[in-house]
């Protein structure tokens, strides 16, 4: 009876409540082909990391915003583009997102946008959007599990002259002229209704996101992927990208300290606790 329930629960608050119909949107989601593990070669020189051959997988909080974008297609019609920054191989993360019912993707690469910061990054991606035309609404991930800073997909907004919203956690209405969202702030929940052209940055379990599709994998293997470097952008001073574009560096980044050390006590309760509590004061815990 409880998973029953439970399923009848999720179908509830799944759908999104809209007014006015069908309204043909043209969504954007920018996503990220991140690190599988925290194993990862770090460029001594640069302080970045090594992503060439690194095992890799498409930014967590990514899905969510790939998932609402797939949402708000299925209630409201459209088309779902996504687009990406990194190294050749990010194109698989373009290609999982083609899995999951994306309509079209686009790949910025080029080895003069390495080592960007997040202002670097987002005004290369800014830039990248403007050259895939204009969008209803553009939909981020909250935040990236290599970066974690949270800045990108705001600064996207700066760059492309639109209002954003962050910390989006569920969406209440969308028609063709508005969206409103809630947004999970420290101490409460606000609402806010925007209206397009806009950006949201959604936290997790906005939606479930849903499992790549086999039958489209397969349907969308030919499908292509536009291709956009330094050469395709309509500002192409190499001073605004990459590193020479990047007002913030990483000093230096280093894997944490592991300790295996072990011990087992094995003795009374009354004798444990001193024995835990001068540990606690050696270790300077306390």
């Amino acid at each position: 009876m409880m998973f029953h329930f439970q399923l009848f629960f999720r179908r509830l608050v799944g759908p999104i409540v809209k007014a006015g119909g069908k309204a043909d949107m043209n969504i954007l989601v920018c996503i990220k082909q991140v690190p599988e593990s925290n194993k990862v070669e770090v460029d001594p020189k640069t302080g970045v990391l090594k992503r060439n051959g690194a095992a890799s997988k498409m930014n967590p909080y990514d899905l969510y915003a790939l998932e609402t974008a797939m949402r708000l297609k299925e209630e409201l019609g459209g088309e779902v583009s996504v687009i990406t920054m990194g190294p050749p191989q990010a194109a698989q993360v373009i290609r999982e997102a083609y899995a999951m019912g994306a309509d079209h993707g686009t790949l910025i690469s080029d080895r003069r946008f390495g080592g960007a910061d997040v202002l670097a990054t987002s005004y290369t991606l800014a830039q990248g959007i403007k050259k895939m035309g204009d969008f209803d609404l553009i939909l981020c991930g909250k935040q990236t599990t290599d970066g974690d800073t949270a800045q990108v997909g705001p600064e996207i907004s700066e760059w492309l002259g639109i209002p954003s919203v962050s910390n989006v956690r569920k969406i209440t209405e969308a028609d063709g002229q508005n969206i409103t969202v809630e947004m999970d702030m420290p101490d409460d929940i606000e609402i806010t209704r925007i209206a397009y052209p806009c950006l949201l940055a959604v936290d997790k379990d906005i939606f479930q996101p849903r499992l790549p599709s086999y039958v489209r994998k397969t349907e969308k293997a030919d499908t292509e992927i536009t291709m956009l470097s330094l050469d395709d952008m309509d500002d192409r001073d190499e001073t605004h990208y990459g590193l020479n574009g990047s007002p913030t560096q990483v000093q230096k980044i280093f894997p944490p300290e592991t300790n295996h050390h072990r011990e087992l006590w094995n003795e009374e309760g009354s004798i444990l606790s001193e024995k835990l509590f001068q540990k606690v004061k050696e270790l300077k815990f306390v």
